[in-house]
């Protein structure tokens, strides 16, 4: 599935570098376009019920990813995140690689806390969604998105 959507947004900027679009930008065309036409494989409903299932797990564990749209969403959702000292953490991605349980590859971050609870704490996140995430991870609280 990434592959394919590698693969079309790298024809989409070999053949459009006159439209002004950053790659981010390309590639949440693509995304939307493949959503719309049933390309993504699995529908809202689908996506709905694999959301619900995966929720008698943490969010933000691996078989309960965090979901996000792109790389700001990621972002996004990582700096509204507050620590039991009110401050917000730090974070890094560490990487991506495995597969989330929407099929898609998953984002790992660490989001540290310093001193303040809840530490330093792993958090998986699957950017490959419409979606903006309005609860926390365990042992944080979170701000209302902008």
């Amino acid at each position: 599935m990434i592959r394919l959507i590698l693969a079309l947004l790298s024809l989409g900027l070999a053949a459009g570098a006159a439209q002004a679009q950053s790659p981010e930008e390309d590639l949440e065309r693509i995304l939307r376009s493949m959503a719309a036409t049933g390309q993504l494989g699995s529908t809202e409903e689908e996506a709905a019920a694999i959301a619900a299932a995966a929720a008698v797990h943490p969010l933000g564990s691996r078989l309960n990813p965090v979901r996000a749209t792109m790389p700001a969403g990621q972002r996004a959702y990582l700096q509204r995140l507050r620590c039991a000292n009110r401050r917000a953490p730090s974070f890094t991605r560490l990487g991506s690689g495995s597969e989330s349980i929407y099929g898609n590859v998953l984002d790992h971050y660490q989001v540290d806390c310093g001193r303040s609870r809840p530490g330093r704490v792993d958090v998986y996140i699957d950017m490959y969604h419409f979606h903006v995430e309005e609860a926390p991870v365990p042992g944080f609280t979170i701000v209302p998105p902008r």
